[in-house]
């Protein structure tokens, strides 16, 4: 697929994509509604969203999509409920097929200067190449944009032959902030298994992250997690803490599925490259004791924290590796407090606290 670099690019305007740790005016948030998606859970579901609602509002607001008036009347008893007033909130009636805003919601890439800006690099969403329901999902990045009165930078035109934009999920990146970028070759570079992007290459890829999130470095790493829906998502196994360092997840259990990916992962990032020619620092993160719902493997990390203005939520799981988990997070980002969510209910829904949130940044 030939490419067709543009000077309306991201990148070429001054745009770029920052950390998550960076200051943020918002969390933009999915209210769940839907039951199947997590099966007999969906009270208690909602009452973990209530919990991360309540952390994030002390220092930023939440931005809240809701289905309809239904979902928008349990939020608000539960926000009640959790002691957060509904002024925190940024109500947004727009109908979503699933709650994982990070896959389908704004990536926001922002320009630094005397005159700062914030615009939305807008990316295609085909449910994971796996699930038919996702053209409400679809429309969100340009609803938010036209709300927020942004600029949107189309990924389609680095592109112009293809039919559309780029389709790219914000759980299959992490960046930090500096120009690197994290990604999974079993996400993107499958030619067989949830294709985002048929035909695309690695090149194809570094030039998208170049031109239109600003990072011109890729580091790739191989495989993901056992149990991931997503084939493969980056956000489930390794992430930025700084601009230096990585976390990474281990698996001690040498039998266990994940245990060979994550130390081939471990190999790849022992020979990685920041966008300066350094070598980032590698840190091992735990894995929590496999989980399992009617036969099928869980997608439990606690790789996937959020990093909002008042603290890092990470996941916890009832699991002896929560504490050690909780500590490595916390000494490693210092300048907030560090606080578990359990997440053993919300992982039925095959993701969890990173997967449902995206960040806003503050300008």
């Amino acid at each position: 697929m030939p490419p067709f670099a543009t000077p309306k690019t991201a990148s070429r305007s001054g745009f770029a994509i920052p950390a998550e740790w960076n200051a943020h005016d918002a969390t933009w948030l999915a209210f769940p509604h839907r039951r199947s998606d997590w099966p007999g859970k969906i009270s208690s579901i909602r009452w973990v969203y209530g919990e991360i609602i309540k952390r994030v509002a002390v220092a930023e607001r939440v931005a809240l999509l809701v289905n309809d008036d239904k979902t928008e009347a349990h939020a608000k008893s539960v926000i009640a409920s959790v002691g957060v007033n509904e002024s925190a909130i940024d109500w947004m009636r727009w109908p979503t097929d699933r709650s994982w805003i990070r896959d389908f919601g704004p990536i926001f890439v922002q320009k630094d200067g005397t005159a700062p800006d914030l615009a939305v690099a807008h990316f295609g969403f085909n449910g994971w190449a796996k699930y038919p329901e996702f053209h409400k999902d679809y429309t969100i990045p340009r609803l938010a944009a036209q709300a927020l009165e942004l600029r949107s930078f189309r990924s389609q035109d680095l592109f112009p032959s293809s039919a559309g934009d780029v389709v790219l999920e914000g759980g299959s990146i992490d960046v930090n902030g500096k120009g690197s970028i994290l990604a999974t070759e079993e996400c993107l570079l499958d030619p067989n298994v949830q294709v985002r992007n048929p035909g695309f290459s690695k090149s194809d890829w570094e030039l998208t992250f170049r031109e239109c999130l600003g990072a011109p470095n890729t580091i790739w790493l191989g495989n993901g997690i056992a149990g991931d829906d997503t084939h493969g998502h980056v956000d489930d196994l390794a992430r930025f803490v700084s601009p230096t360092t990585i976390v990474l997840c281990q698996e001690a259990d040498g039998s266990d599925a994940n245990h060979r990916p994550l130390e081939e992962n471990r190999e790849r990032l022992e020979q990685a490259r920041l966008q300066d020619g350094s070598r980032p620092q590698v840190v091992r993160l735990p894995m929590p004791a496999p989980l399992f719902f009617r036969g099928q493997r869980l997608p439990a990390s606690y790789a996937n924290f959020y990093i909002c203005n008042a603290a890092v939520l990470v996941p916890t799981f009832n699991d002896p590796a929560d504490r050690a988990a909780l500590g490595i997070i916390a000494e490693l980002i210092s300048d907030r407090p560090v606080v578990g969510i359990h997440a053993t209910d919300l992982v039925l829904g095959l993701g969890t606290l990173h997967c449902l949130s995206q960040q806003q940044p503050s300008l």
